[in-house]
């Protein structure tokens, strides 16, 4: 995958990474949590936070001519171990318009 562009923002939206896979347009989430007490990192992108990326997209297609690109929606979780060591989960196609 290649990095199209990264922090796309718009009022009310932000998009944390765009990236080229093959013909695919992808959107990607990226997602921290220091620990998992508080739950999950992929647990925060829930639907409310879905509609804004939703968004972000639209407006993203729209300005750059895009918008018959063939698109997906993925989330990148990192999760800072009691080592110090991060491990990551990368959920491929995770949501999408309805």
């Amino acid at each position: 995958m290649q990095q199209i562009e990264h922090n796309y923002q718009i009022r009310g939206g932000e998009l944390d990474l765009i990236m080229q896979d093959q013909k695919t347009l992808v959107f990607v989430e990226v997602r921290y949590r220091q620990d998992t007490t508080r739950g999950l990192a992929a647990e925060t992108v829930d639907r409310h936070k879905q509609g804004k990326l939703l968004r972000a997209a639209r407006h993203y297609l729209q300005q750059t001519g895009s918008i018959d690109r063939h698109c997906r929606f993925d989330v990148l979780c990192l999760c800072q171990n009691r080592d110090g060591s991060v491990t990551y989960q990368w959920y491929k196609n995770a949501f999408g318009e309805n």
